[in-house]
């Protein structure tokens, strides 16, 4: 049940990680692993206070003091391409983007600017992170950028006519929606960086007790909880969550891989509705157009 397990033993000196929402989950499992491998990480988060929390752990962990924090908000436009300014400021090098941070089955919210919340953080506010800071990842080519999706993208629909859900919201099928659109937003940015040196890859976690499901628990019904229980004994725990995560970011095998998606530290085919690289096209045209990426 553990799943599949990063083997690789690539060094990352002298490279820079940025990873996103890295103050809890899998997200802090793997910074400590890519902090292990000697790369200067970057903990992108909401709550400061849990991301210096967080850093302290990393380094205390990793033996590597070169791990800092920054300020992101994925709810909000202003906070993205506030954190994207910084580092760009700051950094001379991106060598590895994840986009990892994410809300799960929670109720009908609006981000700042408007969108469906899980719609709005889990695809738009990492579509318009990783557009600004693609120029910086071209010149440290070559690196890559992962995206956290999930096996629930195979229940997913783009919903282009309602892409915010108003006319009827389901928190299970948003979430499905902005899974999907992370498998769409990575097969369109592999055709779109061709030739460039930068390659990316979309993943499956699995199933991990992190505190994603908090807004899914209390949703479900008392009878229901008592046949849950026994199989949170068995389901992952943030390491074994992290392994594919960590995998896309440093196996050297996929060097000149991009736009797949992988599940257990190997390839696997997305579902049919992810592998449409018209839909892909299409969603990318939209989200630039509501995030004002000119």
């Amino acid at each position: 049940m553990a799943g599949g397990v990063c083997h690789s033993k690539a060094r990352l000196d002298g490279k820079t990680v940025l990873i996103t929402g890295a103050n809890t989950g899998i997200g802090k499992e793997t910074a400590v692993d890519m902090a292990r491998r000697g790369a200067r990480v970057i903990l992108a988060c909401r709550d400061m206070e849990r991301a210096n929390k967080a850093a302290e752990e990393v380094k205390k962990r990793s033996g590597n003091d070169s791990v800092i924090v920054r300020k992101l908000d994925l709810a909000s436009l202003q906070s993205i391409r506030q954190l994207a300014k910084d580092v760009l400021a700051s950094e001379e090098r991106l060598d590895v983007l994840i986009n990892n941070a994410g809300i799960m089955s929670c109720p009908k919210w609006k981000t700042e600017d408007g969108f469906e919340m899980q719609f709005g953080v889990n695809h738009l506010g990492h579509f318009l992170l990783t557009n600004c800071l693609l120029d910086l990842l071209k010149k440290s080519a070559p690196s890559r950028i992962v995206n956290v999706s999930s096996l629930a993208h195979e229940r997913g629909q783009i919903h282009f006519d309602d892409i915010n859900q108003d006319k009827d919201y389901r928190p299970w099928r948003s979430y499905a929606q902005s899974k999907l659109a992370n498998v769409l937003f990575t097969r369109e940015l592999a055709n779109r960086l061709q030739g460039t040196g930068v390659t990316a890859y979309s993943l499956h976690p699995g199933v991990i007790r992190t505190e994603l499901g908090r807004h899914f628990w209390p949703t479900v019904p008392l009878w229901k909880r008592v046949f849950y229980v026994p199989f949170v004994f068995f389901i992952k725990n943030p390491t074994e969550g992290a392994q594919t995560t960590i995998y896309c970011a440093v196996e050297e095998s996929l060097q000149n891989e991009s736009g797949l998606y992988y599940s257990d530290c190997a390839p696997k085919t997305a579902a049919p509705q992810g592998l449409d690289d018209e839909a892909a096209k299409k969603l990318w045209e939209l989200s630039a157009s509501v995030v004002g990426l000119t």
